[in-house]
């Protein structure tokens, strides 16, 4: 069965390019050009991935990001587009939820890619923990057994943020604290990640 991508969108021609990237690549596509008829579809289905602009007239996406995180129904990928986008933007769109950015205007092949990524990652989705207040994840560092414990009884940016804590944590120490090998292993530019480290308090030498 084809995926469900759900296209969030005021412009109508943009919309519509995508609609025909997508359908020729074997995708279904559910059109919304606004947060209001993003919000209805989103409340009776469960697409595959969410295409989501950021500067729209009613409700701006990040907004709707954060709402349905709120809502516990960001349970898909969602990737969110700006053709006015800032690193700022980007970097709070990820901390809420969102799994990638894509700048416009979006080259099909780089769309391609990040649909192709994102689906992927989110067919992985990890399973509830049954009813512990917190899971207890456990990694290796250069052969030793490393512990962590992830709370599960926060609100969700804060159990995100002390996720990413650990993640990052994680890395550096693999890493021996070089953070440019960090930002190439993890996938993210090396400003960003300065500034993600600075936001979670975890302090490097540059």
């Amino acid at each position: 069965m084809s995926k469900l991508i759900l296209v969030v969108d005021d412009e109508s021609g943009i919309r519509e390019l995508l609609a025909e990237i997508l359908f020729d690549e074997g995708y279904q596509v559910q059109l919304a050009e606004n947060a209001e008829q993003a919000r209805s579809f989103r409340h009776g289905h469960e697409p595959d991935l969410v295409l989501l602009d950021i500067w729209m007239p009613d409700t701006d996406g990040v907004a709707l990001l954060k709402e349905w995180g709120e809502e516990d129904l960001l349970t898909m990928p969602v990737v969110m587009m700006s053709g006015h986008g800032t690193i700022e933007t980007a970097v709070e769109a990820t901390r809420i939820g969102a799994v990638d950015f894509l700048e416009k205007p979006i080259s099909m092949q780089k769309l391609l890619s990040t649909v192709a990524r994102a689906i992927k990652e989110g067919a992985a989705k990890p399973q509830p923990v049954v009813s512990d207040i917190s899971q207890k994840l456990t990694v290796e560092i250069d052969g030793s057994p490393q512990h962590f414990a992830l709370p599960l009884d926060l609100p969700l940016r804060e159990a995100r943020e002390h996720f990413d804590a650990i993640y990052f944590d994680y890395h550096l120490q693999k890493e021996a604290g070089n953070v440019s090998r960090v930002a190439e292993k993890i996938g993210l530019e090396r400003t960003h990640l300065y500034r993600k480290l600075k936001q979670l308090g975890i302090k490097v030498s540059k």
